[in-house]
């Protein structure tokens, strides 16, 4: 009876780190996909940001200062949908993400669930005879 018990509490334990390994896993590839994004968008904004900010400092008169207002509006206005949709593919990565987990959650209680069925009815099977 100790021999099965422990049988089974060793496969419940083996089932369970490889699930939070899967688990951790899709975790830190959703983050490094969200870091990468952020990142990239990062960069550009600092490259966009850096040529308005030479611009500026090359402009000497006031009609140079109209067309580089002009174009600051449209940086700003650029970068805040650059801004929106950087969070949309954030947030359905981030959805993916959970969507999985949530599926690996599912299969580790089917799992669980089997293993306590399996034995319940192998023994109302045996009593049976």
């Amino acid at each position: 009876m100790t021999q099965q018990l422990n049988n089974q509490l060793f496969a419940f334990t083996k089932q369970f780190t490889d699930s939070a390994f899967k688990a951790q896993s899709l975790a830190l590839k959703g983050l490094e996909t969200i870091a990468g994004l952020q990142l990239k968008a990062l960069e550009e904004q600092s490259k966009v940001s850096a040529e308005f900010v030479a611009e500026a400092l090359e402009t000497r008169d006031a009609s140079g200062l109209r067309s580089l207002w002009e174009k600051g509006t449209s940086l700003n206005r650029d970068n805040a949908e650059r801004s929106v949709a950087i969070s949309q593919e954030i947030l359905a990565i981030t959805q993916k993400t959970a969507e999985s987990l949530n599926a690996l959650v599912q299969e580790q209680r089917q799992a669980a669930n089997d293993a306590v069925t399996a034995p319940v009815a192998a023994a109302k099977k045996a009593a049976a005879k």
